[in-house]
């Protein structure tokens, strides 16, 4: 049992993996349990970004993701969700800098930059000699992202910019901003670029201030960025992205990132668990012998299972073009669900100990209830799904 404890694959889903992704997630297993864990709850304790570790993140080869080219390692869906649960086990906040900065704001440069642009950002991004952003998310439109409200006006050759972002990760901190902003000419979603000046300092306009008092994804700070007559030159403007039917390119290029570092999140949890069944001893024996402690233990490893088997499939189908927005809900649904349920158990099964950072399973707990609000709350992809089984939209007051 030693093994399923220390690495759960009850079904043996890593078996199927091709040598180099079991060297990568070996890789990436290892420099999670050398340079992120002895130190991440300090770390987290103090709201503070580790950036003496983050630094050391381009000697893995991950950065860019499934970006072809560019410095970038250009990893099948399947790898780059390998990536994502092995970053869940460890902390969730290196997992949202990943997703942030690879996923969502080089990703948006790729598929919505022209070629300039591209060898303009992206291989500095992979080395991290800059970080990105991707400020989407608005404080009145969040699951409601398509109706936001931040404005763009073209002037001569700029635009200038008026809004309000917020939940930005890295976004008062990042060189590269991905900024999307509804054109007052034609009311489309566009796609810009912000970037730190020489001088380190930020255009004037784009005032960012970090959130403060978050329970969770601490070693991670979010931005609250008010917007006002932000000058941005036309040759900062994605030229690809002229609806928000492109910025949806990226989202559903980027979606299954949330449900992998579920994934992780919750063989983290059953570890932990599992491991103190064993270590702690009350009323003359360990824990793990009594029975109600195994069903938990049990019932933990078969919800496990269940999410190892729909990432992975949710993976392949992503590979062949056929991952449907219903799919993906279902999966981030279900992996959010039962993660977080693994998370409680977890803490209660340590009980006292379960609120201790040194034990680490607190840490995962409230990561996880991000992980069931960000990229669609656990109610939005409910409804995407319940859309798909009864073909009625229950987004709207008015339902047809």
């Amino acid at each position: 049992m030693t093994a399923i404890i220390d690495h759960p694959d009850f079904f043996l889903l890593d078996q199927d993996l091709s040598p180099e992704d079991i060297e990568l997630r070996d890789k990436v297993r290892a420099f999670g349990q050398k340079e992120i864990l002895p130190t991440i709850n300090e770390y987290w304790e103090r709201a503070e970004h580790p950036e003496p570790v983050f630094a050391k993140l381009p000697e893995l080869g991950i950065i860019g993701s499934f970006i072809p080219g560019y410095g970038c390692p250009g990893f099948s869906r399947q790898t780059a969700g390998i990536v994502a649960r092995e970053f869940g086990r460890i902390d969730g906040s290196f997992n949202t800098f990943l997703g942030v900065h690879s996923n969502l704001c080089m990703g948006s440069v790729y598929m919505l930059g022209n070629e300039e642009q591209r060898n303009r950002w992206l291989p500095i991004m992979a080395t991290l000699e800059k970080t990105g952003a991707f400020a989407l998310t608005e404080p009145d439109h969040g699951s409601d992202s398509v109706s936001l409200e931040t404005s763009a006006r073209k002037e001569g050759n700029q635009w200038v910019i008026n809004g309000h972002k917020r939940w930005i990760g890295n976004g008062h901190a990042a060189n590269v901003i991905v900024l999307y902003a509804r054109d007052e000419a034609d009311g489309q979603v566009k796609a810009f670029v912000v970037e730190k000046q020489d001088n380190g300092e930020y255009p004037e306009g784009y005032r960012p201030e970090v959130i403060k008092g978050k329970i969770a994804k601490r070693a991670i700070n979010q931005a609250d960025i008010v917007i006002e007559n932000l000058k941005i030159p036309d040759e900062n403007r994605l030229p690809n992205c002229n609806s928000f039917k492109d910025v949806n390119l990226v989202l559903k290029a980027t979606r299954g990132g949330a449900s992998w570092e579920a994934l992780g999140h919750g063989m983290a949890a059953f570890e932990i668990a599992a491991r103190y069944a064993l270590d702690r001893e009350q009323f003359g024996a360990p824990i793990g012998s009594f029975q109600l402690v195994q069903e938990k233990l049990a019932t933990m490893l078969s919800d496990l299972t269940a999410m190892q088997l729909m990432c992975t499939r949710m993976a392949h189908l992503a590979e062949n073009d056929q991952l449907t927005d219903a799919m993906a809900s279902m999966v981030k649904m279900f992996t959010s669900r039962k993660a977080l349920d693994m998370c409680r158990t977890a803490r209660d099964m340590l009980a006292g100990n379960g609120i201790l950072l040194e034990n680490h399973i607190g840490r995962h707990l409230t990561d996880m209830e991000v992980v069931s609000t960000y990229e669609g709350t656990d109610s939005m992809q409910a409804l995407i799904v319940g859309r798909e089984i009864t073909g009625i939209s229950a987004f709207t007051r008015k339902r047809k």
